[in-house]
């Protein structure tokens, strides 16, 4: 299963693509001023860059402060329940996660 996940954040839109738990790629762009077109660059340079077509991804996750101008995608999550999850994903021990963003920075405490 082919997933992608697109943060758009105050700064900068980022892209990741994973397939079966597996990083495969990612692509970061600055996000302008219009959050729905810096998800819509990022994602079209990630797949461009991984010579894939939309018709090739699952699942698009969209997270960040832009998440809700991400129109195609599946599903849009807050960027804390994101980094939860992956810190999760990446270590279970992990109980702390620190973000800091372009407007605003967050602590985040996993049980």
């Amino acid at each position: 299963m082919i997933s992608v996940g697109i943060d758009v954040g105050s700064i900068s839109a980022k892209a990741a693509l994973v397939e079966d738990g597996q990083l495969l790629g990612s692509c970061v762009i600055l996000t302008g001023y219009n959050a729905g077109k810096a998800g819509r660059s990022v994602y079209a340079a990630l797949l461009e860059q991984m010579a894939l077509s939309p018709e090739q991804v699952d699942r698009v996750v969209a997270t960040g402060y832009g998440r809700n101008s991400v129109d195609f995608a599946d599903k849009a999550i807050t960027e804390i329940t994101s980094h939860a999850a992956g810190a999760h994903f990446q270590d279970p021990a992990v109980r702390c996660v620190i973000d800091i963003g372009g407007q605003d920075s967050k602590a985040i405490a996993l049980d």
